[in-house]
């Protein structure tokens, strides 16, 4: 809300992950490309990697004031503990934001924050912008499709589909829309089937974000409308403005909201290899495996006979480091790069890569869609599943991977739908047709690009 010359200042708030900070950071990178003042809050633990992982390049090219607040757990604890982090906020977050913006106003009396937007992950400080005299506005980094099902939730309760505790009644599939995939019973966003009380907590805390989600004047998702249009249509003020990438921007920060040190040797190695002949392996940030789950997947990457490009995290493993099976390393050198990190988006854009076996994360399915990439499926918790769905149901731009009787993903599946993949033409043609509409709505005159200019607009009022 720009008054008598004064810029607008927009304070951006993320949820403690890296698929939350990357794209809101994308975002924001954007709004401070237009000259409008930009700060941005991460907790003090995620803020350390985030700084950490920029190069100085990173540093002077960025626009965007970082910040931190306390997340109220002792500097010992583990932060992987994402539950205790979750209630810890729930309690601290709301009055260590609250201090932080008085602050702010403080020392820019002529640029105070005029707008707060929120990640729906922590919904539930949706009340503090209005309490400071800011804007509230709504970050959904995930589909629109999950944004309906945590809007949808005292409905499904009210109509008997869920319990006060988030588990399915009687019913098998819970629907929002005619073109949005349903959830079935171990789909849903806050489903842990091995921590039932775990679940209880995130359900409360998505159920409390969701009702706070109205106070905000728009709803900001990184999503296109042709891709989610159902969805989309379901809510007021809704404007899909992705997908968010580096690449749509040529003054983004080149590793901003990373929370490790990309590896870029691994570029050079795909400049070595034949078009269309990678498989391009990375999990995201959070998802763990089973020692016997990392050697079925590795077993069978070696089996394909194709060159990979894997990126294994040091705490892949149960928070674990890795161990390979014997003689595996040597017997793929000449075909295989192994990295800790990866700069995904140059990674998935490069000739060289075919496929991409995933989460399915919705940043992610977001940037191998945008890159024309086809998928195979691994889902592991949250959204993911639906994800999966979409992918495999919908756009049929992916292949399921699907577990055996003993909870793995055996390696003979997995070559199987490799070979799969790389023999039916369809999908990558598929993703192809994809990648032409998400790149259409970000140029001029496309949906994503229209909303955000809408925005911008609304902001320099």
């Amino acid at each position: 809300m720009e008054v008598k010359g004064k810029r607008a200042h927009v304070l951006a708030v993320p949820g403690p992950a890296q698929g939350h900070v990357r794209p809101l950071m994308k975002l924001m990178t954007e709004i401070a490309n237009r000259g409008i003042k930009a700060s941005f809050v991460n907790t003090e633990y995620i803020h350390a990697k985030v700084v950490a992982a920029m190069s100085e390049e990173d540093k002077r090219q960025s626009h965007i004031e970082l910040m931190s607040i306390p997340d109220g757990l002792p500097p010992e604890d583990d932060r992987s503990d994402w539950l205790k982090l979750l209630e810890s906020l729930a309690r601290t977050m709301s009055r260590n934001l609250t201090d932080l913006i008085e602050k702010i106003n403080c020392e820019n009396k002529h640029e105070k924050i005029s707008h707060i937007i929120v990640d729906t992950t922590i919904g539930w400080i949706l009340d503090i912008p209005k309490k400071m005299g800011a804007e509230p506005v709504a970050f959904q980094p995930s589909a629109a499709a999950s944004m309906a099902l945590k809007l949808h939730i005292p409905k499904l309760i009210e109509e008997g589909n869920l319990d006060i505790n988030g588990f399915m009644m009687e019913k098998e599939l819970i629907k929002v829309s005619h073109d949005v995939p349903p959830w079935r019973r171990n789909e849903l966003l806050w489903s842990i089937p091995s921590d039932l009380k775990g679940q209880k907590i995130l359900f409360e805390c998505i159920l409390a974000a969701g009702k706070s989600v109205h106070q905000a004047t728009w709803i900001l998702c990184n999503t296109l409308y042709e891709l989610e249009s159902s969805a989309c249509n379901l809510f007021p003020n809704f404007l899909s403005i992705g997908p968010l990438l580096r690449s749509n921007n040529s003054k983004s920060c080149a590793s901003g909201g990373s929370f490790w040190v990309e590896d870029t040797a691994c570029l050079s190695w795909l400049d070595e290899k034949p078009d269309d002949s990678v498989i391009y392996v990375s999990f995201g940030s959070i998802a763990l495996l089973s020692q016997d789950q990392l050697n079925e997947l590795a077993l069978a990457l070696e089996l394909s006979g194709r060159p990979f490009l894997w990126v294994v995290r040091s705490n892949i493993v149960n928070g674990s480091q890795a161990e390979y099976p014997d003689g595996f390393r040597e017997r793929v050198a000449e075909r295989a790069k192994i990295v800790e990190w990866a700069p995904q988006e140059k990674v998935l854009a490069h000739s060289s890569v075919w496929c991409f076996l995933s989460h399915c994360g919705w940043n992610s399915t977001m940037e191998g869609l945008s890159l024309g990439v086809p998928f195979l499926c691994w889902p592991y918790f949250a959204d993911q599943f639906h994800n999966e769905n979409y992918i495999c149901d919908m756009w049929r731009i992916g292949l399921r991977l699907n577990r055996d009787e003993n909870g793995l993903r055996s390696r003979h599946e997995i070559v199987s739908k490799i070979d799969m993949l790389f023999c039916d033409p369809s999908v990558k043609a598929n993703a192809l047709k994809l990648k032409e509409m998400a790149q259409r709505s970000v140029t001029e005159s496309g949906s994503s690009f229209r909303n955000f200019e809408t925005f911008i607009s609304h902001l320099k009022k």
